[in-house]
C-alpha cells in the first residue's frame, strides 16, 4: 500500500462527505497503512511535538489540510505512531478542528492481543505499546465525544466514563477481522450504545482479501436506543446519520438507568481516579 496514495484518497472522500453535508467526518482505523504488527514501523510517523515537520509526519499534515479544506471536524481513524526518545510505536488517532487545529489525541488504549484456536493469532504489543489515558473531547457546537480505537470496544469502562461525563457519542475507529467481525462487532457497537444510552459509531476499512490482514468492514452507527441506523456491507463506502440529542433525552426519559443506579451498592467508575493526560 502506498501512504501518499491512501492519504489522497482520504481526502477525496472526506472532502464527498462534506460535500453531502457531514459535520464531523471519521476514517477507519489504520487508513494511511496496511494493518499488520509487520506495517507499523514502516508506516509510523513522529507526531510529538506537535505541530510535526512535514517530512516526518505527512498524515499529521494532511489531515490538518483536509479538516481546513472540508470546513469539518475529522477523526483520523488511526495511524502508527513513532517516538524516538523511547523508541515507542502506538496506534494513535489524531483529531482535527475545522480550522485544522489538533484538538485531541488518543493512543489505543488496550492492545489486540488474542488467540483463537485455528481461526486467528494477533499480537499488537509485539511492536505497539498501549496508551495510558481516556480521551474525551469537545467539539463547541455540539458537545462531548468519547473517544477508543477498536479493540478498546471490548472495555466498556472507558464507555461509560466517557458517557457520564457528558458525552453523546462515542467514535470507535477499529479493524474487527473476519472472525470477530461476525462475533462481536455489532454486538459490541449496540451495547456500548444500550449500557450509556448515547450514539455510537464504529469506523472500519473496507475488506480486501489480498491484504494479510482481512477487515470484517461494516461500519456502522447506532442510536442511543441501541437500533442500528446506518450500516456499510464489506466494501468501501461513506455512511451518513444524522445524531438528535432529543433521542438521547427520549431514550434516558423511558428507560431512566441515570436515576436508578445504585451507588450505594457498586462504585461509580466515573467519579474514581481517571487519567485523561498520557
Amino acid at each position: 500500500a502506498d501512504k501518499a496514495a491512501n492519504l489522497s484518497h482520504a481526502r477525496s472522500k472526506v472532502l464527498e462527505a462534506a460535500k453531502a453535508g457531514a459535520r464531523l467526518i471519521v476514517l477507519p482505523e489504520c487508513f494511511n497503512s496496511p494493518y499488520g504488527c509487520q506495517y507499523f514501523p514502516k508506516y509510523a510517523e513522529t507526531i510529538l511535538p506537535t505541530p510535526p515537520p512535514k517530512d516526518q509526519a505527512p498524515s499529521w499534515h494532511t489531515l490538518s489540510s483536509i479538516a481546513m479544506e472540508a470546513k469539518a471536524y475529522l477523526i483520523g481513524g488511526s495511524i502508527p505512531e513513532f517516538v524516538p526518545d523511547t523508541k515507542k510505536y502506538y496506534n494513535t488517532s489524531l483529531v482535527f478542528s475545522p480550522a485544522g487545529k489538533l484538538i485531541a489525541t488518543h493512543r489505543k488504549t488496550h492492545l489486540f492481543d488474542i488467540d483463537i484456536p485455528g481461526k486467528i493469532t494477533f499480537k499488537e504489543s509485539d511492536v505497539l505499546s498501549p496508551g495510558n489515558k481516556v480521551t474525551i473531547f469537545d467539539m463547541p457546537e455540539y458537545g462531548k465525544i468519547g473517544l477508543a480505537i477498536c479493540y478498546d470496544v471490548r472495555f466498556p469502562e472507558l464507555a461509560t466514563i466517557a458517557a457520564r461525563k457528558g458525552a453523546f457519542l462515542l467514535v470507535y475507529p477499529g479493524a474487527f477481522n473476519t472472525t470477530t467481525g461476525p462475533m462481536h462487532w455489532s454486538l459490541q457497537g449496540r451495547a456500548r450504545a444500550m449500557d450509556n444510552q448515547v450514539y455510537v459509531a464504529l469506523c472500519s476499512p473496507a475488506r480486501d482479501t489480498n491484504a494479510s490482514y482481512h477487515a470484517w468492514g461494516h461500519t456502522m452507527m447506532v442510536n442511543p436506543n441501541a437500533e442500528v441506523i446506518a450500516e456499510a456491507d464489506e466494501k468501501e463506502v461513506i455512511i451518513y446519520g444524522d445524531l438528535d440529542g432529543a433521542k438521547i433525552e427520549e431514550t434516558r426519559k423511558g428507560i431512566p438507568l441515570d436515576t436508578q443506579r445504585r451507588f450505594d451498592v457498586y462504585p461509580d467508575i466515573s467519579a474514581g481516579k481517571i487519567r485523561f493526560e498520557e
